[in-house]
């Protein structure tokens, strides 16, 4: 069955839907969430995309995520996504920004949280293919290293906060 995602204009609000598969195809501005995954020490959770991901695939991401589902809370989602890529369940999201991203691979709002957790992670196979808990000074180096690595979406929305976690580790 093709998912019914959400379309969202240009200032962040619901405006239609469409089937994922029409969305994908015509490149529509559609609404998804990313979560940073921090763990007590400040890491970062890093993880692999599988070579299957119909966008970005095999691409390194600093954020788990997804599409908003029509009638979806932009929350949920990223509740549902965090618990169905990484198990990570039981958190609370703390809002970090909102604005759209768009390339000619995807266009979407995104509403961007962080979360803190301690426990195990468990990878869903058929979306992550690895992960790792990476200090935000070495994910910064790793992405300037390689930027094509990472995604480009989660660079575009989240990469000024990365900067700012980093001045505020070093205490510059």
């Amino acid at each position: 069955m093709d998912e019914l995602v959400a379309l969202y204009d240009e200032d962040g609000k619901v405006c239609g839907s469409a089937p994922r598969s029409r969305m994908r195809a015509e490149n529509l501005h559609h609404a998804a969430t990313a979560v940073v995954v921090r763990d007590p020490l400040g890491r970062i959770y890093v993880h692999r995309r599988t070579n299957t991901k119909d966008v970005y695939p095999g691409r390194r991401d600093f954020a788990a995520g997804g599409v908003i589902a029509a009638g979806e809370d932009p929350g949920a989602a990223a509740l549902r996504e965090l618990a169905e890529e990484l198990g990570v369940t039981g958190v609370e999201l703390t809002p970090l920004a909102s604005g759209s991203y768009a390339d000619d691979h995807t266009s979407y709002h995104g509403f961007c949280y962080t979360v803190t957790w301690a426990g195990p992670i468990y990878w869903q196979p058929e979306e992550v293919a690895g992960g790792e808990w990476v200090p935000p000074e070495s994910l910064a180096a790793a992405i300037a290293a390689d930027p094509d690595d990472f995604m480009p979406d989660t660079l575009g929305l989240l990469g000024g906060w990365l900067s700012e976690v980093i001045v505020g580790t070093t205490g510059s």
